[in-house]
């Protein structure tokens, strides 16, 4: 079984925007949501919960970043 590089989707109070995504990039997504959700024994996310996630991780590992950031503050 592949490793998944999203864990389980925390239920959390959300901003509203709006997001034109390819028809492509959303079937990915929902075979993504599938697989993650099949894995985790849930439902399915819906798209847009699974793009804060991805989102989430992304900023969290991307360590240019989080230089950039601290470099900022500092």
């Amino acid at each position: 079984m592949a490793k998944l590089k999203l864990g389980p989707i925390a239920d959390d109070k959300p901003v509203k925007v709006t997001v034109e995504l390819p028809a492509a990039l959303h079937r990915d997504l929902t075979a993504y949501a599938e697989i993650l959700g099949r894995e985790a024994g849930q439902a399915p996310a819906e798209a847009p919960r699974l793009i804060v996630a991805m989102l989430e991780r992304f900023i969290a590992t991307d360590r240019g970043f989080a230089s950039a950031r601290r470099s900022a503050s500092g």
